[in-house]
């Protein structure tokens, strides 16, 4: 009985890195399509938006039975009651990633205002964020979370950088307005992403040491 105890908390492990993959490469795909001019990529994306909505409801659904047969306690109960909280950041992301595809098509069928630095750099930050998050939870890593709250602010500032650069070419030129507010959408998107990546390593600390540091700031 044990044993398949065991082997259900690894099931759930198992969908939430998988659920947590998809939601990257939504990310990662949308952004080369964004980068490359490639608009074949993003029809992918959207197809993947399904994996990712329906391992949502299926782990959803395998921590509720492990609650309600098992009635796990402390640290089980933790790590489940942390899965069913970071699958929902992880299915938002894959909506943000579904939001970058709707910018990124109109943006795809015109010629591109500049050339695309930092978005893309937001877009890699953002991802490692995400990753460095899954395995935190995985591997109980409280200081790993910790380290990467802190990154968020390398996003938020690129965002701001990318807004003030955009603002200059819609000052200088009116008809740069509808790309650049395309740009700065995707940019808000991928703000949110690491935002998502941020509450899962709240999550994380929370499931390690039972420290609630969510409006606090990473090191309250």
């Amino acid at each position: 009985m044990k044993k398949h105890y065991t082997g259900q908390l690894a099931d759930v492990r198992e969908m939430v890195l998988r659920m947590g993959g998809l939601a990257e490469q939504m990310t990662r795909r949308v952004i080369h399509a964004l980068v490359r001019r490639d608009a074949g990529i993003l029809a992918e994306v959207r197809a993947m938006e399904s994996q990712v909505n329906q391992l949502h409801v299926e782990i959803d659904e395998a921590c509720l039975e492990l609650i309600a047969l098992r009635q796990p306690a402390a640290a089980d109960l933790r790590f489940i009651t942390a899965a069913m909280k970071i699958i929902v950041d992880m299915e938002r992301i894959g909506d943000q990633a579904i939001n970058i595809v709707e910018r990124a098509e109109p943006l795809l069928a015109v010629p591109p205002l500049k050339p695309l630095i930092d978005i893309p750099r937001m877009a890699d930050i953002a991802q490692e964020m995400l990753k460095a998050s899954l395995d935190a939870y995985v591997n109980g890593d409280d200081e790993l979370a910790y380290r990467t709250i802190l990154r968020d602010d390398e996003v938020d500032q690129l965002k701001d950088q990318v807004f003030r650069e955009l603002l200059t070419f819609m000052m200088s030129d009116p008809t740069t307005i509808p790309r650049a507010m395309d740009l700065i959408l995707v940019s808000r998107h991928i703000e949110r992403i690491a935002d998502h990546a941020t509450n899962i390593c709240e999550d994380v600390i929370f499931m390690v040491k039972g420290k609630d540091v969510r409006h606090q700031g990473p090191l309250a």
